[in-house]
């Protein structure tokens, strides 16, 4: 079989950032990397499912809205994939990743779609460890740019 593309990537050597990690006819997939990988320190499942309901709910209310396809947690638990259509420019989409954190980081109150009708598993979620990480990615990706989007050999 042939071999993935997010498996061709160096983990030995990757940091936390916003990467492109591939592109499909109009859709962009990000690799949104939180943790180092192979690090021992991994995004705790409540944490993992409350940046998962804040990220989404943003960035499908954000004025790019439309372009939005998928926001999800990898596997591995040390980041997310974000899915956009192309009429999102990669400065557009470090914006929203940058604005998307912020909101986490500040977020306040009820979490959205946290109720039992609304969520499969609405009890497991940790909005201090959600916040924590947001701030941590705010430092990380605060002064980043389109050159910074390109995964290192």
């Amino acid at each position: 079989m042939k071999k993935i593309s997010s498996f061709t990537v160096n983990h030995n050597i990757l940091e936390k950032g916003m990467y492109i990690s591939r592109i499909d006819g109009d859709v962009i997939t990000y690799d949104i990397r939180m943790k180092k990988p192979n690090n021992e320190d991994y995004l705790g499942d409540g944490e993992l499912h409350t940046i998962e309901h804040l990220f989404a709910t943003f960035a499908r209310n954000s004025e790019f809205s439309d372009s939005v396809i998928y926001v999800g947690p990898m596997g591995c638990r040390t980041g997310f994939y974000l899915l956009v259509r192309d009429s999102i420019s990669y400065s557009q989409a470090i914006e929203l990743v940058q604005d998307s954190f912020k909101f986490i980081a500040d977020f306040e109150g009820d979490i959205p779609g946290n109720k039992k009708e609304e969520c499969g598993n609405y009890l497991e979620h940790d909005l201090a460890g959600a916040k924590k990480t947001a701030k941590d990615m705010l430092k990380v990706i605060k002064n980043y740019s389109e050159k910074n989007l390109n995964y290192k050999e």
